[in-house]
């Protein structure tokens, strides 16, 4: 009977073990901007929605642009919050700025009449991109401003790897 005991505490021991050396395994070092391979996962997620969006609010799609900037805000929210993906200070704050320029255009193509609040600077150049076409020209400085801030935690989820450019159609010069 003892050793029946001992064997069944010895095979607790070691699944525990086991667990403990496979979260290990799992979670990469947050050192450099890497995190674990759900962080990884994230920094997918995210280039794939920020290309998304760049290319339907180039194309002057406004009901894309409110769905992409929609889905664009929660995950800015949990990126901010520090809570759910293991990443440095400075991209939790940068997606806090970036979730306030999303849910700001978002309100503005919305209520085109609503007027414009003030919101802190980014920490971060912004690009010289396009203004946006059409009816998305009153959040073109938002959306190039969210587009920037994206891109720089990109770079924070990313590390040292280089962070893929914005995939922004110029438009063509009008032709007189």
């Amino acid at each position: 009977m003892k050793g029946k005991f001992g064997r069944s505490i010895a095979l607790v021991a070691a699944g525990s073990l086991l667990a403990v050396g496979m979260a290990g395994i799992a979670s990469a070092s947050p050192e450099g901007g890497k995190g674990s391979s759900s962080t990884q996962a994230l920094a997918a997620q995210v280039l794939q929605m920020r290309d998304d969006l760049t290319k339907v609010a180039y194309a002057g799609n406004v009901g894309a642009t409110r769905a992409d900037l929609g889905q664009m805000s929660p995950v800015l929210a949990d990126i901010a919050a520090g809570k759910r993906y293991t990443i440095q200070t400075d991209t939790q704050q940068l997606a806090g700025l970036a979730k306030g320029r999303a849910d700001e255009s978002n309100r503005l193509l919305t209520d085109p009449t609503a007027k414009a609040r003030q919101l802190p600077p980014l920490p971060l150049p912004i690009p010289s991109l396009p203004d946006l076409p059409g009816p998305l020209k009153i959040v073109s400085d938002l959306v190039k401003a969210l587009l920037a801030a994206v891109t720089g935690i990109l770079g924070g989820l990313l590390g040292g790897l280089p962070v893929p450019p914005l995939p922004v159609p110029v438009p063509p010069l009008p032709t007189p």
